[in-house]
């Protein structure tokens, strides 16, 4: 008993006896010692540094952010498209699934044996106009039709007999379409998305736009499948293939950033004027149209000649002097002059002479003289008849232009004209918005830019407009006889 109690009353008094941590004097100038810092170490001052001053940062944009509001995202980084390095794991996984996707595209494809079938399909379930004898097809005749072609050619032809697609073609008043215009819609369909299959193939980094030496590998795979280019030289493919690819980007990438859209080239008519060289016999083309394709071989030939004939001296580029050749020199001495100022500021010099024109350029140079009635053609001659870069033209600049023009005029025995008249009648032609300049959006408005162009940097073009009635009853009288 006495014993139990004491443990006890021991206990009681230790725990008397022992103060809180809290009240002792020691603990309380330690913490107070910590708290300010002074008995750390260097290393955890600067933590301690460094942590207020990112607080401090982070509290002032959160201010600003509040005072601010909500501001729109004018610009956003894209993701970045970290090209993986060659032979890399990410580049080969990359490049099979880019494989399997445009595989899989190609097997969705109609062949030319299931366009065949199709059209064997259309011509048996058809009906006879009696009027015009036209082969066409109701929406029901349309319906069955696609039901035969799925059993014969299967589900990958379904597509092209939606009701949407059966509204696109012009009816008639028993709401009939004709079939010759769906099924070359099928053809030019199936005819497009193969080129965008084999242009992605050969779209080395996947961003949608070719660069010159991929539009060149697209060109050099199609020539063998091309009936018009089938026997072209070997020797000569290379030429080709650059005088060929340099027309789309002309014309498919106007701000010249070296990369054409595919979209672009897609839907750009030089790809239709490349496809018209599969007809089979050149005995169907007259030597008028294979001059005027320019992706024709005698095209081809007829601009290797003409940049050779043109460069006396064979070191490869063009002079002032060696351009003012072309076309028989009827071009005027200030147009090739701006043609250098405008279009050959990076062109090469020769010998620490002036820069010279080197094939890129001079291929811009026939393109524009060859397309003047082009958005892009008018647009490469309007930077030079704008002598004061203003991007406008005034009746000033426009009787410097002309005057050499007339000059030529009269040298060829012409007779006598007034440049003022001339000024006016091109006034009247274009009919600017403001009436004391022309700028290049009146002349691609008013549809006559070329004919303007042509009658203030080429005598030759002046002569057709001003004998363009004699010429029009010349090409009038053929057809009536």
């Amino acid at each position: 008993m006495y014993s139990g109690s004491s443990d006890g009353e021991s206990h009681d008094a230790a725990q008397r006896k022992i103060p809180p941590a809290s009240s002792m004097l020691w603990v309380r100038n330690l913490r107070r010692f910590i708290g300010s810092g002074a008995g750390l170490g260097s290393e955890a001052l600067m933590e301690l540094e460094t942590k207020r001053i990112l607080l401090d940062i982070f509290r002032e944009k959160q201010h600003k952010s509040a005072e601010a509001g909500t501001i729109p995202s004018f610009y956003k980084k894209a993701c970045a498209r970290i090209k993986p390095e060659e032979g890399s794991i990410s580049q080969r996984v990359q490049r099979l699934a880019k494989y399997r996707f445009l595989k899989k595209q190609s097997d969705l494809l109609l062949n030319a044996d299931d366009l065949d079938a199709m059209w064997v399909c259309l011509r048996e379930n058809c009906v006879i106009d009696d009027a015009t004898g036209a082969e066409k097809m109701n929406y029901e005749d349309f319906c069955h039709i696609a039901s035969v072609c799925t059993e014969q050619i299967g589900p990958k032809c379904r597509r092209f007999f939606s009701p949407s697609n059966f509204m696109k073609f012009e009816k008639d008043e028993s709401g009939r379409i004709a079939i010759l215009p769906f099924y070359l819609y099928v053809m030019r369909t199936v005819s497009l998305t193969q080129a965008r299959i084999d242009m992605s193939e050969l779209d080395e980094d996947s961003d949608g736009f070719l660069q010159p030496h991929e539009m060149e590998g697209y060109i050099r795979g199609l020539i063998p499948s091309l009936a018009q280019l089938r026997e072209m030289p070997s020797a000569f493919v290379q030429m080709y293939c650059r005088i060929a690819a340099h027309k789309f980007f002309f014309f498919c990438d106007p701000h010249r950033r070296g990369k054409a859209c595919i979209k672009k080239v897609l839907l750009s008519n030089c790809l239709q004027e490349l496809m018209e060289l599969h007809q089979e016999s050149e005995e169907e083309v007259t030597d008028t149209e294979q001059a005027e394709n320019w992706f024709s071989l005698t095209s081809a030939q007829r601009i290797c000649d003409m940049f050779l004939a043109l460069d006396k001296d064979m070191n490869g580029t063009l002079s002032k002097q060696e351009l003012r050749e072309y076309a028989d020199g009827t071009l005027t001495e200030i147009f090739i002059e701006r043609v250098f100022d405008e279009h050959i500021r990076h062109g090469k010099s020769v010998g620490g002479n002036a820069r010279e024109m080197d094939f890129e350029s001079f291929l811009d140079f026939v393109l524009a003289l060859e397309n003047k009635d082009t958005p892009e053609g008018l647009t490469y001659l309007f930077r030079c008849l704008d002598l004061q870069g203003r991007g406008y033209l005034t009746t000033a600049d426009i009787h410097s232009l002309f005057r050499d023009v007339h000059q030529k005029w009269i040298e060829g025995g012409n007779y006598e004209l007034c440049i003022e008249d001339v000024r006016d009648e091109i006034w009247d032609m274009v009919k600017p918005a403001d009436p004391l300049r022309i700028t290049l959006a009146d002349l691609l408005s008013c549809k006559q830019g070329g004919t303007v162009a042509s009658m203030v940097i080429d005598v030759r073009g002046f002569w057709a407009h001003d004998n363009r009635e004699n010429l029009l009853q010349e090409d009038e009288e053929p057809e009536e006889e």
